[in-house]
């Protein structure tokens, strides 16, 4: 079996987990913070008794503080327990903050397009244009869930596409790295009674994301994108991002629901909609093509 190292070929000089252990690390990394985080948020009003973000505060300290501290987890277990630069995570020292803008520029026309063609055929009404502009409260609080957005998308791309992906690839070999990495991204996005549209949807997000990285040779375009894509769904048409509601007024223009939950995706928003899963579909295959035609790239 061939294995590879990702982003770097620079060894690592402690230990990295075997192979089967690594998803369950990354399980750990991320339950541990919800776990410590779940009794404080509930006392101070910031999520109800299922996790869910109630108000604004709730939803900003929902997306930064335990994905802070699972981002500063897996920094430190890189740093002090593989002793592997971080270039060797996808966090390479240059060219990262043009990729990062790159990225999010593609993030808000990839989710605007989706949302659009939605819109085209039918599946919501407009209600409303621009709302947000008439609200100063509701522009800081988009500005606030944008710095928000950066956190949580950028750390589940270093943890997920940056350590993890590396990590089984080094153990195993791509194509492996890559259906694992993606399986325990849907399995902890996954809720009960989830309809299999969404969860396929979520597999998707990740092996897109997963070949982004791969042609790139670093994770910076697709945290970029990562943040766009969540940061303009949540607050740019008044629709839910991954089942959650922001809360604010629109951004461009307020849209509601009209057509099948198969075309509008429903109380998921866009992202369990079937144009979505094209999307992700046909960007993909794409991304595929072009890694097996020319190779990853630094860029």
């Amino acid at each position: 079996m061939k294995t590879t190292s990702l982003f770097s070929p620079e060894p690592a000089k402690g230990w990295i987990p075997w192979g089967a252990l690594a998803p369950f690390l990354l399980i750990f990394f991320v339950a541990a913070p919800v776990i410590l985080t779940d009794a404080p948020f509930i006392q101070w009003g910031f999520v109800d008794d299922r996790g869910n973000p109630i108000g604004a505060y709730g939803l900003y300290a929902f997306l930064v503080i335990p994905f802070a501290m699972t981002g500063a987890l897996v920094l430190a277990w890189v740093l002090f327990v593989e002793r592997r630069p971080l270039r060797t995570i996808g966090l390479t020292p240059t060219g990262g903050a043009m990729s990062f803008a790159r990225g999010l520029a593609i993030g808000f026309a990839t989710i605007g397009a989706v949302v659009a063609v939605i819109w085209a055929a039918g599946g919501y009404q407009p209600e409303g244009f621009a709302s947000a502009f008439f609200a100063p409260r509701d522009l800081i609080s988009i500005g606030i869930l944008f710095l928000c957005f950066v956190v949580q998308a950028s750390v589940e791309e270093i943890i997920f596409r940056g350590w993890l992906m590396s990590a089984l690839a080094r153990k195993f070999n791509v194509v492996l790295a890559v259906i694992l990495t993606c399986a325990v991204f849907t399995l902890l996005h996954y809720s009960r009674g989830q309809e299999p549209l969404i969860t396929a949807s979520v597999f998707l997000f990740s092996a897109f994301a997963c070949l982004w990285a791969l042609k790139a040779q670093n994770v910076w375009g697709v945290m970029g994108w990562h943040v766009g894509w969540n940061w303009l769904l949540a607050t740019g048409f008044d629709l839910p991002v991954t089942g959650f509601d922001a809360g604010v007024s629109a951004l461009l223009v307020k849209l509601v629901p009209y057509g099948p939950d198969i075309l509008t995706g429903g109380s998921q928003g866009p992202e369990g909609s079937v144009v979505c899963l094209i999307f992700f579909v046909g960007a993909g295959a794409a991304l595929l093509w072009r890694l097996r035609k020319s190779g990853p790239q630094v860029g």
